[in-house]
């Protein structure tokens, strides 16, 4: 059972016209192309294809928006970082990324997806800068911890909490077991109903 049963697609953007009125609570989900994200958010919904997930990386390339309760949206951004599309794509990409974090006043925080096993790049980096620059929470999921033995994804999770100090909260996450799942959902619902 979802836990966000009415949870459905609204509408994808390519152009920052195309995005859904501001009005109501958003939060963003963002990350490296090969991180996770989509299935991230498909094991926190709890719905199989909420967000479309791929064997090849880089499959998100607009902004889509998802609405999970009335007045209460999840917005699936681009992945970024992944060589295989041309330049002048990714700057677009980059430019539509700006373009939401400057225009939306219903953006009430961002998950940023990390593979555990890579760590925060320079991406990740722009990103917390963004969200510091507006005032914006930011709640970091060290994907894929399944894929580490327990010591080295406690250790990872020691360097990243390190790494961030007070620039967000980061937690441990596998959407294929299931670890930290009721963290994220928590930190989901929390960066929901900030005001």
């Amino acid at each position: 059972m979802s836990v966000y049963p009415a949870a459905e697609f609204i509408t994808s953007a390519h152009r920052p016209e195309q995005f859904v009125p501001d009005e109501g609570r958003e939060v963003a989900f963002a990350g490296r192309s090969n991180a996770g994200k989509s299935s991230a958010i498909n094991r926190i919904v709890n719905r199989r294809d909420f967000a479309r997930t791929s064997k090849s990386p880089g499959r998100t390339q607009l902004v889509n928006f998802f609405s999970l309760r009335p007045g209460q949206r999840l917005v699936d951004l681009p992945g970024y970082g992944y060589a295989r599309v041309t330049k002048a794509l990714r700057e677009h990409w980059r430019g539509l990324l700006v373009e939401y974090f400057e225009s939306r006043q219903s953006l009430s925080g961002l998950v940023l997806v990390v593979d555990v096993r890579r760590g925060l790049g320079d991406f990740d980096w722009q990103m917390l800068d963004w969200c510091a620059d507006i005032g914006c929470p930011v709640h970091v999921l060290l994907t894929k911890a399944d894929k580490l033995k327990r010591a080295a994804a406690a250790q990872a999770l020691t360097a990243a909490q390190r790494e961030l100090a007070d620039s967000a909260s980061v937690q441990l996450f596998s959407a294929l077991s299931g670890d930290g799942l009721e963290s994220a959902r928590s930190a989901l619902q929390e960066l929901l109903a900030r005001e």
